[in-house]
């Protein structure tokens, strides 16, 4: 099967549900179309996290994530880790606004990720553009993931009641500034997505890359203005036993000084959500999920979602949780 060049284009507005199937089966990425955001919001999105990271430097670090037991807010360029590898972005994380949750005795340790945001005084606009923004996503991927589970013949609904309650949806604010100035090119290392389905909302700055169906190489994901650039995470795949798969992605940085936006909406269930097996047809042709013993897959989210926050910003757990390991 030759490789794809470039990804699906799904109408959300009319979607074919065998173009979707194969999409989702045969790419785990797809742009998507026809969603009902309109480029005004859009533009308002990216215009408020280019207005965020151009505030000063002490401004964005009063919101540094080491303040946060919660895995909350600003990280500095080089302080987030894939693969044990600095990723030369700075960003700012976002998820649903609770009252901070430290966990009781028994409880999981996944409970640290409810907590409060940290929002940047000198820009007010940022807390009702996310939350705006994330409620309007929401509703995209409720409905995307309707469809999507219709089209492999799976129940609509299947999931519904995990995402009922806190689901530990999450927006991050990312600028990649140019390569590193030792030359390396990893804006973010290869890394599959923890939960169910990430839309990517992104400037016209190429960088983002998939890979192959083989694993024997990645593409470039083109831009297409409007849409949402859509990939399945690993949570999909625990789902289906592996019929759907979690695909490998990474971004090289921009050459240069030249500098990429870009905003990831993680459309995720409730934390102590336990994702039990999709009943539809091809259940029988699954062929189990990814067995990698460097990074195992939990049906209960909550575990898949801090293995990924452990992983990748050690100064927070080494401040803040230095008793928590994880496989």
């Amino acid at each position: 099967m030759p490789h794809p060049t470039s990804l699906p284009v799904i109408d959300l507005s009319s979607p074919d549900h065998d173009v979707l199937h194969r999409a989702a089966r045969d790419v785990g990425f797809f742009q998507l179309v026809g969603h009902g955001v309109t480029a005004a919001e859009q533009n308002r999105l990216l215009s408020t996290a280019r207005a965020f990271f151009a505030l000063p430097e002490a401004d964005r670090l009063a919101l540094d994530n080491l303040n946060s037991p919660h895995f909350r807010g600003y990280t500095r360029i080089g302080n987030e880790h894939t693969q044990g590898r600095r990723d030369w972005r700075d960003q700012l994380d976002i998820s649903n606004e609770l009252p901070a949750r430290v966990p009781a005795a028994g409880e999981p340790p996944y409970w640290w990720l409810e907590g409060p945001n940290q929002w940047p005084a000198a820009l007010p606009v940022l807390r009702e553009v996310s939350l705006e923004w994330m409620a309007r996503l929401s509703a995209v991927a409720h409905r995307l993931l309707h469809e999507l589970l219709a089209a492999i013949g799976g129940p609509e609904d299947f999931y519904d009641d995990a995402f009922s309650g806190h689901p530990r949806n999450h927006l991050k604010l990312v600028r990649y500034p140019g390569r590193a100035p030792q030359g390396d090119d990893q804006g973010v290392g290869v890394h599959k997505d923890y939960g169910f389905l990430t839309l990517l909302l992104t400037d016209e700055v190429p960088g983002l890359q998939v890979e192959t169906p083989d694993g024997q190489g990645f593409i470039d994901v083109p831009y297409l203005p409007g849409a949402f650039v859509v990939n399945l995470g690993e949570l999909l795949e625990v789902a289906t036993n592996g019929y759907l798969k979690a695909t490998n992605h990474r971004v090289v940085s921009p050459p240069g000084s030249r500098e990429r936006f870009s905003a990831p909406f993680f459309y995720n269930p409730r934390l102590d959500a336990r994702i039990a097996p999709l009943p539809f047809p091809g259940a029988s042709h699954a062929t189990g999920v990814t067995q990698d013993p460097d990074n195992p897959l939990f049906a209960e989210f909550g575990w898949n979602e801090l293995k990924g926050w452990v992983r990748a910003h050690p100064a927070v757990v080494s401040k803040h949780h230095p008793e928590l390991t994880i496989a």
